[in-house]
C-alpha cells in the first residue's frame, strides 16, 4: 500500500470496529502511522484491532449522548478529530419481509444504526474539525444508496439512501470550514454471518449471475474498502468532497 504521510499522527475515530470493513479500515490508518479509535456495541470483536493497537471502547450508538460522549473522549485524548469513519450499520440480523408486516421496531432499529448513529457522531466530531479549520469524513454507504437493495430490506435502503443525503448536504455546509464529507459505495462484500446467509441463499445459478454482473469477476475484499477509504481521508483526496465511490468492481 503506498505511503500516505499526511494521516502520519492523525487522531481518526472509526465506528463499527467490531466488523470486518471497521477491521480492515482502523488497521489500514495504523499502518499508516494514525492514532486509530474504534468503538463497537459488541465488544467480543475487540480482540483483533486492540492487538494491532486499536483503541477500542464499547458504545450503544442508539444512544445519541453515548454517541457523542465517546467523540469528546477521543478528542480529549488526542488533542482533536482530524478523520471520522462512520462504518457501523448493517441490517441488524433481519430478512427481507412484506413491507404490511414491518414492525416500527424494526425499521427504527435499522435507520437509528445506519443513519441516525452517524448524524450523531459527525455533529459531535464536526465541532473539532472546524475549530482546526480541516477535516475528512467518510461515510461508509452501500450500493443501497444508489439503488433497491439486494436484501430487500426497506429500512437499510432508506438508511443508506439517506446517509448519502446527509453526506452531500453536509459536503455542501462544511467545505467553508475546511471540512471534507465523502461516501463510500461496497459492492458485494461478504464480511460476517449475515452476507454470508444472503449470499448462500442465492444458490449457485444467481450467484454465478451476479458474478457475472461484475466486470472483475470477483467478490470484493474489505480491505478494497479500506484501502479507498484512506484515499478519500488523505490529501490525495483534498478537493473531492460530496461525492460517493462505488467499489464495486464494475456492476452493471
Amino acid at each position: 500500500m503506498p505511503s500516505l504521510p499526511d494521516l502520519v499522527g492523525r487522531s481518526v475515530a472509526v465506528s463499527g470496529v467490531g466488523s470486518a470493513f471497521g477491521v480492515a479500515i482502523a488497521d489500514a490508518f495504523r499502518a499508516q502511522g494514525a492514532h486509530v479509535y474504534g468503538c463497537d456495541l459488541d465488544p467480543s470483536g475487540f480482540e483483533a484491532p486492540v492487538a494491532a493497537g486499536i483503541r477500542c471502547s464499547a458504545v450503544d450508538l442508539r444512544d445519541r449522548a453515548a454517541a457523542a460522549g465517546w467523540i469528546e473522549a477521543v478528542a480529549c485524548e488526542a488533542g482533536g478529530i482530524d478523520v471520522l469513519v462512520n462504518n457501523a450499520g448493517g441490517v441488524a440480523g433481519q430478512q427481507h419481509q412484506p413491507f404490511e408486516t414491518l414492525s416500527d421496531a424494526d425499521w427504527d432499529v435499522v435507520l437509528d444504526i445506519n443513519l441516525n448513529a452517524a448524524m450523531a457522531l459527525s455533529r459531535a466530531a464536526t465541532r473539532h474539525m472546524a475549530a482546526a479549520g480541516s477535516g475528512a469524513i467518510v461515510n461508509i454507504c452501500s450500493g443501497a444508496s444508489l439503488r433497491a437493495s439486494l436484501t430487500g430490506i426497506q429500512a437499510y435502503c432508506a438508511a443508506k439512501h439517506g446517509l448519502l443525503g446527509l453526506t452531500r448536504q453536509l459536503a455542501h455546509e462544511l467545505g467553508p470550514q475546511g471540512i471534507r464529507v465523502n461516501a463510500i459505495a461496497p459492492g458485494l462484500v461478504l464480511t460476517g454471518e449475515a452476507t454470508l446467509r444472503q449470499w448462500d441463499a442465492y444458490g449457485p445459478e444467481r450467484q454465478a449471475a451476479i458474478l457475472g454482473g461484475v466486470a472483475m469477476r470477483r467478490l470484493g475484499s474489505a480491505e478494497d474498502i479500506a484501502r479507498a477509504t484512506l484515499f478519500l481521508a488523505s490529501d490525495w483526496a483534498g478537493f473531492v468532497t460530496g461525492q460517493i465511490l462505488s467499489v464495486d468492481g464494475g456492476i452493471r
